[in-house]
């Protein structure tokens, strides 16, 4: 027999229900104001503020907590939106320069550290950021954008500028170039910004703008340019001036192709979305990217997206325990260079049917990693299979290490690197049994860590690791963090 006193119509258990229900409407009303200081401070200072790798803003207050909530089972600590606020509202007293600033990491160090500070959450605020006080501690110069291309990551890519635009401080998206130009194509190109099958509606306004040939996106107002060589256009005549272009065709790759959107006014670098050939420096941001000749170099790429994703996890391996040697087999979501239908196609086996079938193809990722790694040349083997998924990949790295490990301890090396190192914008640390492909769309990571797909053998020398990674959002990130790298607008940083 069940006790009245356990029952649902029982004074206790309305009781527990209604504290319950009362602690959850305080917590959301403590996350609305953050909601509001996060906002102030990006539209009017400059200063966005982060949790554990995740962007805060424009979120709800229940996507604030269930970010609190993933906080506190990676650190181990429990951080609550109580303690972010009391960060947030002691950074909004201070005159910081431009910066990005994780709240997660300071609430950490606060529950850590408060005792030594005297419980004075000023004191501590002003210590841990006091480099960053003074807009003379950082001025930048904002930079002018023109994507090339308006495919799968260059509608991402022009999303991620809009919404990263903030007080226009940094990039600035000034036009966008395809092929062609009509009004009918402007109202189509506009429509599929608006909406995207996979990442969901565009979290703002988009407006035909046919007299100026432009949309306007969240106020911005986007030339759309028409051109079938890349040295044909004036760029300047739109007001566009020493503008990074970003090619997100993949057309050419060579320097002497890419070279000629250098001859077109205006342009003063380029940034390819592909793999470079030849000599041109292929950039891993936060792996290889302080490696670059800024002063003399014109034109980079960002690798490709499997690059991105493997070798920030296999440089930490790397360090902590050598890799002798390893094969890679990527699960990648199919690609718009495939075929719907089975027809002719210059790759074996990417001619048939995307949709439909698990298609083996090759892949560059061992001869890439042996270029931006080179400890690792010629150790790796790789291959990939294409699936019918639209978006989200999986790395799965087999590698044979120098010493003895286990699971605990793989997987303690990745959850710091994920953390602490200078890898946390490139490397996630999943603890979900649960984790699919679907739960990766929109992450700002290039790497996902599933720690718990590891595997050691009994040898402990022969390891398993799965890295989940969006092959279109994850690695447009990237390569917004290259591009304003290039063009010298990072803010500072608290990590």
């Amino acid at each position: 027999m069940i006790s009245d006193t356990l029952t649902p119509k029982s004074p206790a258990m309305k009781n527990g229900y209604e504290s319950g229900l009362n602690e959850w409407i305080k917590l959301e009303k403590a996350a609305i104001e953050l909601i509001g200081i996060i906002g102030t401070l990006w539209y009017e200072k400059s200063i966005e503020l982060i949790i554990f790798h995740n962007e805060l803003t424009d979120r709800s207050s229940s996507e604030l907590m269930n970010l609190h909530l993933y906080a506190k089972n990676v650190v181990k600590q429990p951080i609550t939106i109580h303690d972010t606020l009391l960060i947030a509202r002691e950074i909004q007293k201070l005159d910081l320069s431009p910066s990005r600033i994780d709240i997660g990491k300071l609430a950490s160090e606060w529950i850590q550290e408060k005792t030594k500070y005297g419980n004075d959450s000023t004191k501590f605020i002003t210590d841990k950021l006091k480099r960053f006080i003074g807009k003379d501690k950082l001025v930048l110069t904002p930079k002018d954008v023109v994507l090339y291309g308006f495919g799968r990551v260059g509608r991402i890519a022009a999303r991620e500028l809009i919404s990263q635009a903030g007080k226009g401080e940094q990039l600035r998206l000034r036009a966008i170039v395809t092929r062609n130009y009509s009004d009918a194509d402007l109202v189509k190109r506009a429509d599929l910004l608006r909406t995207d099958s996979v990442h969901g509606p565009f979290p703002g306004t988009v407006v035909e703008d046919f007299e100026n040939k432009a949309l306007i996106i969240n106020g911005h107002s986007v030339k759309m340019l028409a051109a079938n060589k890349f040295e044909e256009l004036d760029y300047t005549a739109h007001g566009i001036n020493d503008a990074l272009l970003i090619d997100n065709t993949g057309v050419v790759r060579d320097r002497a192709g890419l070279g000629k959107h250098l001859l077109a006014k205006g342009i003063s670098k380029v940034l390819l979305t592909a793999p470079g050939k030849g000599d041109i420096p292929n950039i891993v941001f936060g792996i290889n990217h302080e490696k670059i000749d800024l002063k003399n170099e014109k034109i980079f790429s960002a690798a490709s997206c499997t690059t991105n994703a493997i070798i920030p996890v296999l440089k930490v391996i790397e360090e902590a325990l050598s890799i002798k040697n390893g094969h890679i087999e990527t699960i990648h979501s199919y690609t718009n260079d495939q075929n719907l239908l089975d027809n002719y196609h210059k790759k074996y086996r990417r001619g048939r049917s995307a949709p439909l079938n698990m298609v083996i193809t090759e892949t560059g990722a061992s001869s890439a990693v042996g270029k931006v790694l080179p400890a690792l040349k010629g150790k790796l083997t790789a291959n990939s299979v294409r699936v019918p998924t639209p978006n989200v990949s999986l790395a799965i790295m087999h590698l044979e290490v120098s010493r003895k490990t286990t699971k605990e301890e793989v997987n303690e090396i990745m959850r710091n690197a994920a953390l602490y190192s200078t890898l946390v914008e490139q490397i996630q640390y999943s603890y979900s049994n649960e984790l699919v492909s679907t739960d990766v769309i929109g992450n700002p990571c290039a790497s996902v860590f599933d720690s718990q797909a590891t595997i050691v053998a009994e040898d402990g020398t022969h390891i398993v690791l799965y890295v989940w990674y969006d092959n279109e959002y994850g690695y447009t990130k990237q390569v917004f963090r290259l591009a304003k790298y290039l063009a010298e607008v990072i803010r500072l940083r608290y990590y």
